[in-house]
């Protein structure tokens, strides 16, 4: 059977898979076999470290695919918080590419949405308007 994703770990890693959290004592590399949702611990956002709206999103996104136990709450906080930028975006750009991260999550997509995601942390939080537009997300 070919291995549909292959990844190497170094000791001490952590890799989320199916919501699972699994940790390796020396460097591996692993293979999965099949379809499985998983995120390297490099791209996991601390929830101290979700500072503004957009990784907020980030974080509410992520907690779907670590922990899919779950998805029937967060959900209703992705849509709140994901409805919230949309309205208070001012760039049809970063409009555009929210209304795809909103389809993506729905479509059950939510890696390709992270990866999103992160290309809008730069153009959002360098915005000279940000932290209106926080603040108008924080009111929401």
């Amino acid at each position: 059977m070919k291995a549909k994703m292959r990844f190497s770990l170094k000791a001490g890693e952590r890799i989320f898979i199916n919501g699972a959290v699994l940790t390796v004592s020396q460097k591996v590399t692993l293979s999965l076999l099949n379809e499985a949702r998983f995120l390297l611990e490099s791209h996991v956002l601390q929830v101290t470290d979700a500072t503004t709206p957009m990784r907020q999103l980030y974080f509410v996104v992520q907690s779907l695919l670590i922990n899919p136990q779950e998805a029937g709450k967060v959900m209703g906080a992705f849509r709140k918080l994901h409805d919230a930028l949309i309205t208070v975006a001012t760039d049809d750009g970063v409009k555009d590419s929210l209304r795809k991260v909103g389809d993506l999550v729905e479509a059950d997509r939510t890696f390709e949405a992270l990866k999103l995601i992160r290309t809008l942390f730069e153009p959002i939080e360098a915005h000279p308007s940000a932290p209106a537009e926080a603040a108008a997300v924080q009111a929401a």
